[in-house]
């Protein structure tokens, strides 16, 4: 099997580790990940019967320029292999007749970044995609996925740091938030196999690093390196801040001092279960969440939503 044809995703719940295990992948001798997320993708998915025949360079056309406009950043910043040039990759496509599918297109738009950093394989970080994991492997059916988990309560601190972004206003919300995803990886990775879907813990990637990231390219088969560990050489890591650093074993656990008494309780209440079930201990009783207040952290979420939106027209 041609390398190039099997890309690695890494998916996991917002604020997981992602962007730690893109860096270090990305340092691999063979694998080449943007710094940044896609997003278009599954857009483009939706969408693929609104460009027509793909045989038609106008419409390859129309599909480059729908990935720029969706992200245009990503494609400015975070492709160091190659210049995305609309009308360049556009002749590219009809002469190499890499236009058959959309998800043709979107493969050698990859596997041309891949090349021009000497890489053999390509791969991409975009957290959500986890919910679209049965879509991707449709449309790449030798992909790879790696669902990296952490403990809720720290994406939930880590969440709030950034709530406008992720719309996650209370406790209770951000504790479904992150249940929905992680319990979605493992029922849609568990039905591909241990060969299309790895887990890894954040937690076990900051105590054990060498032995982690040797479990991950035995997944991938590919050799190991302990220049894999040395992320920073990418030359991009100050995108992040903490990964200007080392890896840091101390980031874990941060909610048993930073969140109150209240918040733990209300979080491992909501989701106590799913805590258990991917090995996070609890501290307290974690009583069942009554309906009344699910509604009322549910609307209190929408409503701040809701006022976002309207005071920022």
């Amino acid at each position: 099997m041609n390398p190039l044809t099997r890309p690695i995703f890494i998916v996991g719940a917002p604020r997981s580790g992602t962007t730690l295990l893109q860096y270090i992948l990305r340092s691999h001798p063979n694998i080449c990940f943007p710094t940044g997320e896609s997003h278009f993708i599954i857009p483009l998915f939706r969408n693929v019967e609104n460009f027509g025949d793909l045989k038609k360079p106008e419409n390859i056309r129309r599909v480059l320029e729908s990935i720029y406009q969706q992200s245009s950043d990503f494609l400015n910043t975070d492709l160091h292999g190659i210049k995305f040039d609309i009308n360049e990759l556009t002749e590219q496509l009809m002469a190499e007749g890499k236009n058959n599918s959309m998800a043709e297109i979107i493969s050698t738009l990859f596997e041309k970044n891949a090349i021009a950093e000497g890489k053999l394989r390509w791969g991409d970080k975009t957290p959500y995609y986890l919910l679209h994991m049965e879509k991707l492997l449709n449309m790449f059916p030798s992909a790879q996925f790696i669902h990296i988990i952490r403990d809720g309560r720290d994406c939930a601190l880590s969440m709030f740091e950034r709530k406008h972004d992720f719309r996650v206003y209370n406790t209770f919300f951000a504790a479904k938030y992150w249940e929905i995803y992680v319990e979605c990886g493992r029922r849609i990775g568990k039905g591909f196999g241990d060969k299309i879907y790895h887990e890894v813990h954040y937690e076990d990637l900051l105590d054990a690093p060498e032995s982690k990231i040797k479990e991950i390219c035995a997944f991938l088969n590919e050799p190991y390196s302990d220049d894999i560990l040395n992320y920073k050489k990418s030359g991009e890591a100050g995108k992040t801040p903490l990964l200007q650093q080392s890896i840091q074993k101390g980031n874990k656990a941060k909610w048993r001092e930073k969140m109150t008494a209240k918040q733990i309780s209300i979080f491992e209440s909501a989701v106590s279960h799913t805590l258990t079930e991917f090995g996070y201990p609890l501290i307290t009783k974690a009583k069942p969440t009554p309906l009344l207040k699910k509604i009322f952290w549910r609307t209190h979420n929408i409503f701040i939503t809701f006022l976002r939106n309207t005071f920022r027209k």
